[in-house]
């Protein structure tokens, strides 16, 4: 390494210094480079192999002020990261009292936190900006939320099939079918067709949904597991009314918070469009990183 590479890295590390100290998210979360040619964001960052952030930092950052509440947001966060078969222990290290986060895994986070946060908007809009080098691979806040509640409801829907079975559910199609007729007041044929379903019948209509009707299919199917369970109920029969019931409460609640009914919500981008530009922003954040190593 030259004199004048050591120098410039001498200089770093103390700008570094100087910036950790004084934690605003307006100045830290905004894309390109301060007078001194040094990305705020990037200059909290500890290199030790891989850059990485530390999440108690981040935490502060975006505004949290418990950690048991801000772990759950990371824990949403390292969801979206397995969807997309993206390595958790690579870009989540978990040091017990702390996690040492890539930068993707920072962006996972603040899309995941909550946008009513000063400092989770920042981030956010920090990030949206990034996606401009990108070609716009970074997906929205809202699209990211979606990946991790999509596969939490993948999850329920199994462990809800399990329970019916066990408790006496022949016809599990019929079942299911009362819990969409409860919840949009029609049967999920008929919803696809109401909604224009993009593929055709070829693939699960919750792959489109937005962030709003998949929380609300994700309610509905974990009550109807808990009605079942709780109950003692028993049977076909039983199992269709109570699955109907709970969707009939569900669309209740839906219709007096917000006034739209499910049905006449708006479809979101396919899932699998969201992964694969998760995938893209993923790839695309680790070789932005690997080349400031490079040039550093």
């Amino acid at each position: 390494m030259t004199k004048k590479k050591v120098k410039r890295k001498v200089k770093r590390k103390v700008r570094k210094k100087e910036q950790v100290a004084d934690l605003d998210p307006q100045s830290v979360f905004h894309f390109g480079e301060d007078e001194q040619g040094l990305d705020r964001f990037d200059a909290l960052s500890k290199e030790n192999g891989s850059r990485t952030w530390s999440a108690l930092q981040l935490m502060d950052l975006l505004g949290y002020s418990s950690w048991d509440s801000f772990r759950q947001v990371i824990n949403k966060a390292a969801t979206a990261c397995m969807t997309i078969n993206a390595s958790v222990q690579e870009n989540f290290q978990d040091l017990g009292h702390d996690y040492k986060l890539s930068k993707f895994a920072c962006y996972l986070v603040s899309m995941n936190g909550d946008p009513r946060k000063p400092g989770v908007a920042q981030a956010q809009g920090y990030f949206a900006a990034i996606a401009e080098a990108f070609q716009k691979y970074i997906s929205g806040a809202e699209d990211v939320e979606r990946v991790e509640t999509r596969q939490r409801l993948t999850e329920s829907e199994k462990s809800l099939s399990s329970t019916a079975a066990a408790h006496g559910v022949v016809h599990y199609g019929f079942f299911a079918d009362k819990g969409y007729l409860g919840l949009y007041n029609m049967r999920l044929k008929e919803l696809r067709k109401f909604k224009g379903d993009p593929s055709g019948g070829k693939r699960p209509l919750l792959d489109f949904m937005n962030r709003r009707e998949l929380a609300a299919n994700q309610f509905r199917v974990t009550e109807t597991e808990a009605r079942i369970a709780q109950g003692g109920l028993q049977g076909q029969s039983q199992l269709e009314r109570a699955a109907l019931s709970v969707g009939k409460a569900v669309r209740d609640t839906m219709m007096k918070a917000g006034g739209v009914a499910p049905e006449n919500l708006p479809l979101g981008t396919d899932i699998k469009k969201v992964r694969s530009d998760l995938k893209r922003t993923h790839k695309g954040l680790k070789k932005a990183d690997d080349t400031k190593k490079l040039e550093e």
